[in-house]
């Protein structure tokens, strides 16, 4: 498939219409995507015919799986700290650019969200699921922290829900989407095609609401007491020395002794920075300290060794296990980088 095909961006009625169009690889977002889909979004901001922006995803497995991170693997590994870097800046720039839109930014979750998948989706003025809808963030079992503004996303959920699922990757339905607030309607899946001719019609997303039923149980709810009481400690180590002997326990301490040390840690310190700020700015520019140090300073590139290019899921991480990682190595993945801070203008290139 030409690259060109990667992402369908066309007008339709009163819709500015974005489609990701790889479903063979879960339609993984790429540099190229997200560089369309602002260039779009720049063209449609003024545009009186455009009323409202539909973003979905070509088949039934995912609106988006993530990133497509094999390329930042090659370069990282080179040596290269640029592309990464450059990559994240015009990703995160993206993401302010959804939550800050003019216009409703309708986005359609089937199947797997996750990630960057998150990020084109997530910040935008309604969400809506299906019965297949699976969303998360995993990112600290490849080495990364939750980024693409998705701190500011788990600060923002019931409680601790937050730090819970950054820092475990916990998958959410459709139900526990809607408790955390990374999703605002669920729509069956039959009805997805009516309610998008609907808005193309007529631009008004009050057709959601129309459609829209009650949503499926969260089965998170009733973790949330238990979750608020264990995930209160200053740092993720004193988390996992007061988990109790339950079988959420058990699991819980199962999920973060599984993922990177390093960016456990610093996921759990990044979302508590996050809560308590304003809009999406300061969460990313918190995200991008990380990411900006990620190839070089952290288990970022390790993590996607052993995640998709070698797939042995056998990461040899930095430290043995959350409690390792020390206050100052936290502080240091996360501070301010000065003349290097992102930034959310655009580049010419």
């Amino acid at each position: 498939m030409d690259k060109a095909d990667d992402i369908l961006i066309r007008k339709q009625g009163r819709a500015g219409r974005i489609t990701l169009n790889r479903p063979e690889a879960l339609n993984a977002l790429t540099w190229e995507m997200c560089l369309a889909i602002e260039d779009a979004l720049d063209a449609w901001a003024g545009d009186p015919d455009i009323a409202l922006v539909v973003i979905d995803g070509a088949g039934d497995k995912a609106f988006c799986a993530g990133g497509d991170i094999a390329e930042m693997y090659r370069r990282g590994n080179a040596g290269d700290l640029g592309y990464g870097r450059r990559f994240w800046t015009d990703e995160y720039r993206l993401n302010a650019k959804i939550a800050e839109f003019p216009k409703p930014y309708i986005a359609f979750l089937q199947g797997f969200t996750m990630g960057g998948g998150v990020g084109v989706a997530c910040h935008g003025s309604h969400r809506i699921v299906c019965e297949t809808s699976r969303i998360a963030m995993p990112e600290c079992g490849i080495g990364l922290i939750p980024d693409v503004g998705g701190t500011m996303l788990l600060a923002h959920a019931p409680g601790r829900l937050g730090e819970f699922l950054g820092t475990t990757g916990h998958r959410m339905g459709p139900g526990d989407a809607l408790l955390a607030d990374f999703a605002d309607s669920f729509v069956p899946a039959e009805a997805w095609p009516a309610l998008i001719e609907r808005l193309v019609e007529t631009g008004e997303p009050a057709a959601i609401a129309t459609a829209a039923r009650p949503a499926p149980e969260a089965a998170l709810q009733d973790r949330l007491d238990w979750i608020d009481q264990h995930f209160r400690g200053q740092t993720i180590g004193d988390v996992l020395r007061g988990l109790d002997d339950s079988p959420i326990a058990a699991e819980t301490r199962k999920a973060l002794l599984g993922n990177s040390p390093l960016a456990v840690a610093c996921a759990y310190e990044a979302i508590g920075r996050v809560r308590g700020t304003k809009g999406i700015r300061a969460a990313l520019e918190m995200e991008y300290r990380f990411t900006y140090r990620a190839v070089a300073e952290s288990d970022f590139i390790e993590g996607i060794r052993a995640a998709i290019i070698d797939k042995d899921r056998k990461p040899a991480w930095r430290h043995a296990a959350p409690e390792d990682v020390t206050p100052a190595e936290t502080a240091h993945m996360l501070a301010p980088l000065g003349a290097d801070r992102l930034g959310f203008d655009r580049r010419e290139t």
